[in-house]
């Protein structure tokens, strides 16, 4: 049998008397798209924190193409192959989309930001990058500042940056967040082709996007993984209709 490309195993936070994380196992294959689904409150953004190496679990581990990586630092993760598109953007406002792609392939290289004054005229970092824009689709707006992109455009360049740390893993949490009904339907397209060369752990309240996109979704309440399977096995688990789906999401 194939080794997970991502295996979480017993996994457990808590926040004082907060259970974030309780006993969650759940496992990514190479090529899989894994979507995360749950209420507000689920969990879902603090599991992606501890498998990007933000927060530091209190119990569990979480292996990495068969390596453990539960006290690696966020760096090396990415390193690695781990890359996570935030819930909210961060991106560098004031520079160009193609500047801002540039310094992820940049750090991606293992050099400092501070040297990214010369990034601009290199080739090495402008050739990934412009193919990173390329793959999401935004390569017509390399010479727009990032300030002056709409809402889904700054998540399609967070993606962008994200593919230019060369990963096998993409993280993404709620990448539909804040967009209107054709945004959305946009960003779903890009996922879909992206889903067809990477590993990909989603957390995503559009129901929609998560259907169409999902090879398996896991199921989260009060951090602990209520069903597994795939979107109609889901869609027909009675427990999770009671939990979760039934309730509108």
């Amino acid at each position: 049998m194939a080794t997970p490309i991502l295996e979480i195993k017993a996994l457990q936070k808590r926040f004082a008397g907060l259970v974030a994380t309780n006993d969650l196992s759940l496992d990514v294959m190479a090529g899989e798209t894994h979507a995360v689904i749950g209420p507000n409150g689920a969990g879902k953004t603090t599991l992606i924190a501890q498998l990007q190496g933000e927060l530091s679990p209190d119990g569990g581990a979480i292996f990495f193409n068969g390596k453990n990586i539960t006290r690696e630092p966020a760096h090396r993760r990415a390193h690695l192959g781990i890359a996570r598109s935030f819930q909210i953007t961060s991106i560098f406002p004031q520079f160009t989309v193609l500047a801002n792609v540039a310094l992820a392939v940049q750090a991606q290289q293992g050099h400092s930001f501070r040297f990214f004054g010369s990034a601009w005229d290199d080739s090495e970092l402008l050739g990934p990058a412009r193919e990173a824009m390329d793959q999401i689709g935004i390569a017509h707006r390399a010479d727009i500042y990032a300030e002056d992109l709409s809402h889904g455009e700054r998540r399609q360049l967070e993606l962008a940056m994200a593919l230019a740390m060369k990963p096998q893993l993409l993280l993404l949490d709620e990448p539909m967040a804040g967009m209107g009904r054709q945004e959305g339907q946009r960003m779903t397209q890009v996922l879909a082709n992206l889903k067809k060369h990477y590993a990909i752990l989603l957390v995503e309240h559009d129901m929609d996007a998560v259907f169409a996109l999902a090879d398996r979704i896991s199921v989260l309440v009060a951090g602990r993984t209520i069903a597994t399977g795939s979107p109609e096995e889901i869609r027909n688990d009675p427990a999770v209709k009671a939990a979760y789906l039934g309730h509108g999401g």
